[in-house]
């Protein structure tokens, strides 16, 4: 069997991943000297509160290529085969670090990684994919397969309250267009090809609601969805069931924004992941 591997920004719920065998690797959030494991130290509710409530801005970074030589030494105990599917090497380091961390190794096994080319419950849509097939008993090639095929029927949309953020951690890119045209709006990011581009300008947060909507109806094949939230948990519950009464017969998953990911998207994020059928 395949044993299944990926980060934290891919904002997995701790019960899925042990359900589908899923080992997650955390990235690191700095609020000033203190130093938090994404998740294991540093829960979501806890940090939006420090966002929020802290004088000082957070900053994010990759696992070192000696944690991951780790957890792959570990895993190759009980698989003969790895796969690592991570956040967006356009956006992080992460992937790099893991493809150095297979070099590190002390364990023989084989090991492959890919870019999900996404972020979020994009990436976590994705791996999810991946690791049900996996314990189907699909072979490595044909899970590498698997993630090619569904990295183009992976679609994400988030709505910000502000570009503050991602400014401030130069993860601006594409959205850059946006800067000096936001004062009353609120902006849509999507994601392609692994970075965040402009989808949408709304004028008031219902609009931008109502856009997300406007979004996920148009997919006439829809396989799973998944509503992202920061602080905002009573404005994703009632987005969710909304879209529940929509699509009554395809899986909705609600995860928060990690930490790692809040950083650059600020406390209320509201985000639609679709995976096409």
């Amino acid at each position: 069997m395949v044993g299944l591997v990926t980060d934290s920004a891919s904002d997995l719920t701790s019960e899925i991943a042990k359900d589908l065998n899923i080992t997650v690797v955390p990235l690191y959030v700095q609020f000033g000297v203190e130093t938090y494991k994404d998740r294991v130290d540093l829960s979501s509710e806890e940090f939006y509160h420090k966002l929020e409530h802290s004088s000082t801005l957070p900053s994010t970074s990759a696992p070192s290529p000696g944690m991951f030589a780790e957890v792959f030494d570990g895993l190759a105990a009980k698989y003969n085969q790895i796969l690592g599917v991570f956040i967006s090497r356009k956006l992080s380091a992460t992937y790099d670090a893991a493809l150095q961390g297979i070099k590190l190794m002390k364990r023989k096994c084989e090991v492959e990684i890919a870019d999900s080319m996404s972020g979020i419950m994009g990436e976590g849509l994705l791996v999810m994919e991946a690791a049900k097939k996996a314990l189907a008993g699909a072979s490595l090639s044909e899970l590498k397969n698997l993630i090619q095929e569904t990295v183009p029927r992976i679609h994400v949309r988030v709505t910000l309250d502000t570009l503050e953020y991602l400014a401030r951690g130069g993860r601006i890119g594409k959205v850059q267009a946006f800067l000096g045209s936001m004062l009353k709006m609120n902006p849509i990011l999507g994601l392609k090809d692994g970075v965040a581009f402009p989808a949408f300008r709304a004028r008031s947060r219902a609009k931008a609601s109502e856009w997300l909507f406007d979004f996920i109806s148009k997919f006439s094949k829809v396989k799973a969805l998944a509503v992202e939230y920061g602080s905002n948990v009573a404005e994703a519950r009632a987005f969710a069931k909304r879209i529940a009464s929509a699509f009554p017969k395809v899986s909705i998953y609600m995860s928060s924004v990690s930490p790692v990911v809040g950083t650059h998207t600020g406390p209320n994020p509201l985000g639609v992941i679709v995976l096409e059928g």
